[in-house]
């Protein structure tokens, strides 16, 4: 439920909801509920980011824990794209340019589908192997061509001509998106579809069964219901990002969690578990607050200059805002890719199965080593 399959369940609310109280009334209040659980939600998704990539920076950047390929990557997301950034995002405050904020936007809206389908494959790896299912090398090309191919058919459709559009006050002109790539990347997703419907079925004829349901819902929402159409229901599109930050907020949970529960004991003697869960998600919530609220409602306040009335200004009366929500969002993309993936020494934490799965084999070598 926690990582997409509460999605199926909120369609049928949410047409429940507009026949009740209609669309234009349940849509304004839906679109403000979702605002304000962003403080809670969406925000300390972003931030917890920061806590879990900055820890122990310099063991990260230099210990041989970690191999050069990751060092590398670390030392690139964390220090060199956050510059290019902040850079980009000063200089084109400097130059009061509307359309050089408005690139950096598109940028953001290009990769983020890239970030939820990496993270809906994530999910059904990660919860697969939980359930003692290892996806195949050939399940895992098939459900990456998917994901790549459902990104890009998302952002391809619908047909654009370019056009101006607005972010957080800003107005700039957005990049057309011909018909050509729209059909290009509508065959690219129908392939996919075949292949990952191929080798679903190629499992249950060989094995008997099929890859877990519940990470397999997992990653498909995140395909379909969150980016390819993601506008089909007029109230969900509001809690899609919500929906996106739950999911990952559940695996942050787990890694913390497992992680405490390995040092709370003989050595380490560390901080409990609870305090440990509890201290990490109030210093989310604190900078989350900060990065999209306190901070460039700050900012704006001391520097940007008022519009005169009457006046039209492209960079609107929020310019820091705009730009210091883009950089968040795409070095949160960036830092996601160090953080989750396999070569991090860190994800061993992810893998832990349940324990009904590993009891009986423990239990069984304790009676071995007892009876030697």
């Amino acid at each position: 439920m926690l990582t997409g399959g509460a999605t199926i369940f909120l369609y049928p609310l949410s047409w429940v909801i507009r026949r009740i109280w209609g669309v234009e009334t349940s849509e304004y209040e839906t679109s403000f509920f979702f605002f304000y659980l962003a403080y809670v939600i969406n925000d300390p998704h972003f931030a917890v980011t920061y806590l879990l990539f900055y820890r122990n920076a310099r063991k990260r950047a230099f210990s041989t824990e970690y191999s050069r390929t990751q060092r590398m990557r670390w030392i690139f997301s964390g220090v060199v794209a956050p510059i290019i950034l902040i850079g980009w995002g000063i200089a084109a405050i400097r130059m009061h340019s509307a359309q050089t904020i408005g690139w950096m936007v598109q940028l953001m809206y290009l990769l983020v589908g890239w970030h939820y389908v990496k993270q809906g494959f994530g999910v059904l790896n990660v919860l697969s192997a939980r359930r003692g299912v290892k996806v195949t090398p050939m399940e895992r090309r098939a459900t990456l061509f998917h994901a790549f191919a459902g990104w890009a058919f998302a952002w391809a459709s619908p047909i654009s001509l370019g056009g101006d559009f607005e972010e957080k006050g800003v107005v700039y002109h957005a990049v057309a998106h011909p018909r050509w790539l729209m059909i290009t990347s509508g065959v690219m997703l129908g392939a996919s579809s075949l292949l990952l419907i191929g080798v679903i079925v190629q499992r249950k004829l060989t094995e008997g069964k099929m890859l877990p349901l519940g990470p397999l819902v997992g990653l498909l929402v995140s395909i379909w219901s969150w980016m390819i159409f993601s506008g089909w229901d007029p109230l969900l599109r509001y809690a899609i990002p919500a929906l996106h930050s739950l999911q990952y907020l559940f695996f942050v949970y787990l890694i913390r969690k497992n992680e405490a529960k390995a040092h709370e004991g003989p050595p380490s003697f560390g901080r409990p578990v609870v305090v440990r869960l509890v201290t990490i998600a109030l210093a989310s919530l604190g900078l989350g607050w900060l990065l999209f609220h306190g901070l460039p409602e700050f900012l704006d306040l001391a520097f940007t200059p008022r519009i005169p009335p009457g006046d039209v200004d492209e960079l609107g009366q929020t310019p820091i805002f705009a730009a210091l929500f883009t950089f968040v969002n795409l070095h949160h993309y960036l830092m996601d890719h160090v953080i989750w993936r396999r070569e991090n020494p860190e994800t061993k934490y992810l893998q832990d199965a349940p324990a009904a799965v590993v009891a009986p084999e423990a239990a069984g070598a304790e009676t071995e080593r007892l009876a030697a």
